[in-house]
């Protein structure tokens, strides 16, 4: 119970150091919640809505998702360019004309507000919003540089959907033209070939194997026969050099030939048996001699004396059917020669003729997709066109604000009171903690260890306390102006306060939203 007695009256007995600390945060916060200047902001409110038309039925070609386009366009507005163009038209820095460009674009950075809820990323068919904001010292400035990026915004995301989807209408119309002209390029190709290799394509082969196998045939029967004629000749000269007669049996002669014959073989066996004064020989040379003069008369000589003998016609007859059975034998033979050829020559270019093919079938596949992409394409580009697809729209264009967004000046108030009782509870417990001198009996009891009897305090005089006080004071107030100082200063010369509390709180991780993105 002594001990908080005795805390007690130190504490009164220091009351109005503490209150002047107190005082002194409380009037810093003030004077700086009152210095601080307002800062507007507009807000507009943006929905990325869902595709018009369904998917299954038909689809843009634009595949990037609304969180992915709205993330270029942000790039794009926080541009150097366009930045510099949007301070220029709306004069945010017209009041600071020595500002360099590089600081108009780091302040107008920080001034401008895209939150894009990041759960989209994930799910990127559903709609959501977006919200758009600008600070400025008037609430007007505010209003019409968030209008105007809410403007851009909305022209940056119809220019960059129909961009792509114009950009992929071009690309299938020139790659099926590609193609097009690549399959009739192929397909000439493939005709020149079977063109110059008619002769042994992998079509005709098993005709041309047939064929060859019936030459081959016909050939062993030619030279049969060739083998049968040229016997038959042998045998038609050994007969003639034997008995000097081309044909023994008479079977080659002809009628008045063969009736010649038999009237001379009549005469011989006649002349045996008579004379040749007999009437009978004489009748008979005398039709010998009429039918030899009609066998001259007919150009047929008679079998002593022929114009052309019978052995030399039969020779000829058969050197005849020779000739044209060589001849014949000889043309199989060189059409056997070629169907070799151009059996041996098939499975090269069957191999050639294939990868023609391949490469035709192949361009063919391609050219089948290409033309169903531009079908889609030309889909996709009239959705584009037409605003069906996926849209961005303005459901809350930005107003004038009436009231200041920030400072929070009952906030900044209230935080220079706490700060205020913090610091003199604080410097409260630092006197304590530093201060080793003996102030009472027990302390006395402490350091001796032993009782004490009795005690006599230390009077300071007037001049000692007045002295001691201002120090105190002076220790006291001096901190707490040249923080205000400094933050005056600061405001002034560096940054808002606001801003640069803003800071901190994105370096820190404070106050963000965990299902924003922001950027600033």
């Amino acid at each position: 119970m002594s001990e908080v007695r005795f805390y007690l009256s130190l504490f009164f007995r220091r009351f109005h150091y503490l209150a002047l600390i107190v005082i002194g945060c409380a009037a810093a916060g003030i004077i700086l919640a009152f210095a601080l200047p307002p800062v507007y902001r507009a807000e507009a409110r943006l929905v990325v809505e869902s595709p018009q038309i369904p998917g299954d039925l038909a689809s843009s070609t634009v595949q990037a998702s609304g969180y992915e386009i709205l993330e270029v366009i942000q790039q794009r507005l926080l541009t150097r360019s366009n930045i510099l163009s949007l301070s220029e038209r709306y004069g945010v820095h017209a009041d600071d004309p020595s500002i360099t460009p590089d600081n108009i674009v780091k302040d107008m950075q920080e001034r401008i507000t895209i939150q894009i809820p990041l759960e989209t990323y994930n799910n990127r068919d559903r709609a959501f919003f977006v919200t758009v904001s600008f600070d400025a010292p008037s609430g007007e400035m505010s209003a019409n540089v968030t209008n105007e990026l809410v403007a851009q915004i909305l022209e940056q995301n119809t220019a960059l959907r129909t961009d792509v989807a114009g950009q992929t209408l071009e690309f299938f119309v020139g790659e099926v033209a590609r193609l097009d002209q690549e399959l009739a390029e192929q397909g000439s190709r493939i005709l020149e070939y079977q063109e110059a290799n008619k002769d042994s394509l992998p079509d005709s082969l098993e005709y041309r194997r047939n064929r060859q196998t019936s030459l081959q045939e016909r050939v062993v029967q030619l030279d049969r026969e060739l083998s049968g004629l040229r016997d038959r000749r042998a045998r038609l000269v050994e007969v003639y050099e034997r008995t000097g007669r081309p044909d023994f049996l008479g079977e080659s002669l002809t009628p008045e030939q063969r009736q010649l014959r038999q009237l001379q073989d009549q005469r011989a066996s006649a002349r045996v048996i008579y004379s040749e004064d007999h009437p009978r020989i004489k009748s008979l040379d005398g039709q010998i001699a009429a039918l030899e003069a009609a066998n001259i008369k007919l150009g047929l000589g008679t079998e002593t004396a022929p114009n052309i003998t019978a052995f030399e016609l039969q020779l000829a007859d058969l050197d005849g059917q020779i000739d044209f059975v060589e001849r014949e034998r000889s043309i199989n033979d060189n059409e056997l020669q070629k169907l070799a050829a151009s059996i041996e020559a098939t499975p090269s270019n069957a191999i050639t003729l294939g990868s023609l093919e391949r490469d035709y079938e192949n361009l063919r596949v391609q050219y089948a997709q290409a033309t169903a992409s531009l079908a889609e394409a030309r889909t996709g580009e009239q959705i584009e066109s037409q605003s069906r697809g996926q849209r961005v729209t303005v459901t809350e264009t930005a107003a004038v604000p009436q009231q200041p967004t920030d400072p929070n000046r009952n906030l900044i108030a209230f935080l220079g009171v706490v700060a205020g009782f913090g610091l003199a509870g604080a410097t409260f417990l630092l006197l304590e903690i530093l201060n080793n001198k003996i102030r009472r009996p027990a302390d006395l009891e402490e350091q001796f260890g032993g009782p004490i009897f009795g005690s006599v305090p230390y009077i300071q005089s007037t001049g000692q306390v007045a002295a001691k006080r201002g120090l105190v004071t002076l220790v006291i107030l001096l901190p707490i102006f040249c923080a205000g100082l400094i933050l005056y200063l600061i405001q002034i010369n560096y940054e808002p306060i606001d801003q640069l509390i803003s800071i901190v709180n994105e370096t820190l991780g404070i106050g963000t939203s965990a299902g924003e993105s922001e950027s600033g």
